[in-house]
């Protein structure tokens, strides 16, 4: 089974569990917040990882990956309310909030936060206590992103700070889910996770600055989703730091550290390869913003 099939066949499961006999409006609305999906980036680059280190408890993996883009579209939910983005598209369509009212939207979030844990833990439930022992250690990284004080929630409290440290809102708001990424995917395969920190931050911080980018150069229709927000929002950004042409350097600087962070294990070359093809999806071309 190839990488998309198996990150959709888990999200699948954990969806329809979480949907089961629940109420039919909050039910629906969690499979719209999460098809169709954008790049599943987050989850590919946890399936990478896992492969790359031996991939030797695959139910392990493809619930780590299904968990990490669960908590990644709980996210997006929230960050499109009124009280953060206001944002009336997401992905191409109307978002949460529009779709269903801002009472359901902030209940989809909150659910499939809740929903992402509960993947990883029934993941080892039946399992042997080696597995178990895996699965605590992909909950305790999973928690460890997404929260305080360096996870996405602190990303979105940064916005809210008079004088912000570019780098670290990036690395919260945007790379903390990308460490995840690489260190989940290191642990459900037995491997010790924080060699491979280093490799979700900068990847992390790459698809950051590609999106300051995107914001900038790009316009509504090619993105799905609104553009301009940056300014709009007086949020930080590295174009407003260092411009266009400076911004897509560092782009490129970043990338090449990534690529030069792998840890060494079986599979290095295949995950090189993999960042390489993610670092030219992600590198804008041209300016298509009319």
């Amino acid at each position: 089974m190839d990488l998309s099939r198996r990150i959709e066949a888990a999200m699948v499961s954990a969806i329809e569990r979480a949907q089961a006999a629940g109420p039919a409006r909050l039910a629906h609305a969690l499979n719209y917040a999460v098809v169709p999906g954008g790049a599943r980036i987050r989850p590919t680059i946890c399936l990478s990882v896992a492969i790359a280190c031996g991939d030797d408890r695959p139910a392990l993996a493809d619930a780590a990956a299904a968990a990490l883009e669960i908590i990644h579209c709980a996210s997006l939910v929230h960050d499109d309310l009124p009280a953060f983005d206001n944002a009336d598209f997401r992905r191409g369509k109307p978002t949460v909030h529009l779709a269903y009212s801002e009472p359901l939207a902030v209940l989809t979030g909150d659910a499939l936060i809740i929903a992402a844990f509960e993947t990883v833990a029934r993941a080892a439930s039946d399992e042997s206590p080696a597995d178990a022992l895996r699965a605590l250690s992909l909950t305790r990284l999973l928690a460890h992103h997404a929260g305080m004080p360096h996870g996405i929630c602190a990303g979105q409290g940064w916005e809210s700070e008079k004088t912000v440290d570019l780098r670290a809102y990036h690395r919260s708001k945007t790379a903390a889910l990308f460490m995840a990424a690489t260190k989940m995917g290191a642990a459900a395969s037995g491997q010790d996770p924080e060699p491979w920190e280093e490799l979700g931050a900068r990847i992390g911080e790459a698809f950051q600055v590609a999106d300051d980018l995107r914001d900038a150069l790009y316009d509504a229709d090619t993105l799905g989703k609104p553009v301009g927000q940056d300014v709009a929002l007086a949020r930080p950004s590295a174009v407003q730091e260092l411009g266009v042409q400076g911004a897509i350097r560092r782009l490129r600087d970043i990338l090449s550290g990534a690529i030069a962070s792998i840890p060494s294990c079986p599979g290095e070359a295949q995950l090189a390869a993999m960042v390489r093809l993610h670092a030219e999806r992600m590198t804008p071309v041209a300016p298509v913003r009319t």
